[in-house]
């Protein structure tokens, strides 16, 4: 029994790979306050900080504002 080949599905799981990495080295200069740290295992895994970062800034397209403390005094 053959294995079947999707060149089109490790294309598009390569490609976000490569668009994470940029992502996590560039956020700083893209405006957020902090860099993120780059893990292959990060990739899809929505409980990743830095991947969740990625996906709002793919869908907003800019880092999110800075929030106020309600408590500080």
């Amino acid at each position: 029994m053959a294995i079947k080949y999707n060149r089109e599905a490790y294309d598009k799981v390569f490609t976000d790979l490569e668009k994470f990495k940029e992502f996590c080295s560039s956020a700083w200069t893209l405006g957020f306050n902090y860099s993120f740290r780059w893990d292959e295992k990060n990739l899809y895994n929505m409980k990743s900080s830095e991947w969740r970062a990625y996906q709002n800034y793919l869908k907003f397209g800019k880092p999110p504002k800075p929030r106020k403390d309600r408590f500080k005094k």
